[in-house]
């Protein structure tokens, strides 16, 4: 593969996208609501991240001190600190909300209830107001009251349970699988109902689970085990619909993803090997055949690749129209000229970063007319108290504020 050499962009604070003019009032902490906020955000609405005085959780997380998913998940936002203790900062949040188009919050059930924020009173400031709650399992229901992490809903949700290998423990995944579903997925429901909102004038209130999103992943597993009384096995990286469909090892050290998802390919593949005889042979004729003869056709695939370097295997298979790609680590990625070239990883600065230069994902999703913006890097804590606050407020309440203790940090900036 040749050397990436990622694209350069900077920070263009006059860039407008589809979202120009739309308020984001967000409340949320850790990842599913930044997630959401960060698609909005990406194409265009203006994010007022409202943090408590410690900032947002995910600025804990750093890797050699440098708040790495704050800078990645928190682009084009701006950062309003309030402490939300503090009565008068509810009535900040009452006064953003009355100028906002979406309201985005993740505290457990009943909190936001407690801070005098109810939904009741937001729709009342603003009744085409859409609200989103984002928790782990729910505003209703006998869960609602547990803690929302993603590991919970990721082993309750039937995805751990499936995930691995037979012979070993059901594996959870290792990023933030749950709460990146779940903030895709409110993205797309506040824009649902933000179109009804324009065309009626009616708010409302969304219930987004971390659970659901993850759990509707497994389509159609009941109806499958409805049918068969059988339970999906852990069978690694091999599929229980189609065969061979594994990862294979090359004998330089590297791996290879082979799936034969249709008859088609799976014909290509044995010439491919030099075995078209096993095309007529009974065991491996059809799909079904093969699943039920696994061990064997896999053992064939796996042993020829295991002769073969990483860029041998590629070149072969790709010749051969047999559907092949390489199996990626991070290292991998950063180097890949297919990753550098369609943008899907991109470099903005960030005098924190060594070397000065800072990659992330693009935007996405991918639009003609309207594509996705980079306005702003993460912002610092507070950052945008005054920006944000003295035109709503004035410079004399605003000062009095910052006083009171209610808005805190930022001041100096």
């Amino acid at each position: 593969m040749a050397e990436r050499k990622l694209r350069r962009r900077e920070f263009d604070a006059e860039a407008k996208g589809a979202l120009d003019g739309l308020r984001v009032l967000d409340l949320s902490r850790l990842v599913a609501g930044n997630v959401l906020t960060k698609v909005l955000g990406d194409h265009g609405a203006e994010v007022l991240k409202v943090e408590p005085p410690a900032g947002d959780s995910l600025r804990a997380w750093k890797t050699s001190g440098i708040e790495t998913s704050w800078k990645t998940l928190c682009r084009n936002k701006r950062s309003l600190c309030l402490d939300l203790r503090n009565p008068g900062a509810i009535q900040v949040v009452r006064r953003l909300a009355a100028t906002s188009s979406i309201f985005v919050e993740s505290f457990r059930p009943g909190v936001l209830e407690e801070m005098g924020l109810s939904p009741e009173s937001l729709l009342a400031l603003n009744p085409a107001l859409v609200i989103v709650r984002v928790s782990g399992w729910g505003q209703t229901g006998p869960f609602s009251h547990k803690p929302g992490f993603g590991t919970l809903v990721e082993g309750y949700s039937g995805f751990a349970a499936i995930n691995g290998f037979a012979d070993r423990e059901p594996v959870l995944p290792p990023m933030f699988m749950a709460d990146a579903y779940a903030g895709l997925y409110g993205a797309s429901a506040a824009m649902i109902a933000l179109r009804h909102a324009e065309a009626t004038g009616q708010g409302q209130v969304l219930d987004v689970s971390l659970f659901e999103p993850i759990f509707a992943m497994l389509e159609p597993q009941m109806a499958n085990y409805r049918i068969s009384g059988k339970k999906k096995p852990r069978t690694g990286s091999r599929s229980t619909s189609t065969a061979p469909r594994n990862a294979y090892q090359t004998k330089d050290g590297g791996w290879v993803g082979l799936s034969s998802s249709t008859q088609g390919v799976f014909v290509k593949l044995m010439k491919s090997l030099g075995r078209p005889e096993l095309l007529d042979d009974p065991r491996f004729r059809t799909n079904s055949d093969r699943i039920r003869h696994i061990e064997e056709i896999d053992g064939v695939v796996r042993d020829y690749v295991a002769k073969m370097t990483m860029t041998e295997a590629l070149a072969q298979f790709d010749r051969d129209g047999v559907t092949i790609g390489p199996i990626l680590d991070v290292a991998g990625l950063d180097q890949d000229h297919y990753i550098a070239e369609r943008e899907a990883l991109i470099e903005v600065p960030d005098e924190e970063m060594p070397g000065g230069w800072l990659p992330m994902h693009g935007e996405i999703p991918r639009m003609s007319a309207t594509p996705g913006i980079l306005r702003n890097a993460a912002p610092r804590l507070g950052q945008d108290n005054d920006a944000i606050l003295r035109p709503l407020l004035g410079e004399a309440e605003l000062a009095r504020l910052r006083q009171a203790g209610v808005v805190l940090h930022g001041e100096s900036r």
